[in-house]
């Protein structure tokens, strides 16, 4: 506990950079657990997210605007669930990327920051060339 990804607020986005292209399947997010926790408090987790990826990423560029981005999913992190929990994406995208973009939406009510422990995302490598 306490060793986290914190950002100010209950708003952020972050690419991810994947070691290779990947056809994305699902994504699991962290929090540390209410027992675990020195305050025994987890407001700090994530609540609402979303995952989408853009073809501009694929081809390793952003596009300015991102009118190419594609939704893969919107999400509600449960607290009641356990520190790690799965998300299928709801969208399938019938080629691989190497970035995706996990969007916090908001917070389950800590005022200053939001804190994620990790962040795994499934999926099928594409080709071989794996690093």
């Amino acid at each position: 506990p306490g060793y986290c990804w914190p950002f100010q607020g209950s708003w952020s986005e972050v690419l991810i950079r994947l070691p290779t292209q990947i056809t994305p399947t699902a994504i699991t997010i962290q929090h540390t657990s209410k027992m675990a926790s020195p305050l025994g408090t987890v407001s700090s987790a994530p609540r609402d997210f979303t995952v989408s990826v853009s073809l501009c990423w694929a081809l390793g560029g952003l596009d300015e605007e991102g009118k190419q981005e594609t939704l893969l999913g919107a999400f509600t992190y449960i607290l009641q669930k356990g520190p790690n929990q799965t998300f299928p994406l709801q969208n399938e995208i019938p080629r691989g990327f190497r970035f995706l973009k996990l969007g916090i939406r908001s917070n389950w009510g800590k005022p200053g920051y939001t804190c994620i422990y990790r962040v795994q995302v499934h999926g099928k490598i594409v080709g071989r060339k794996a690093i």
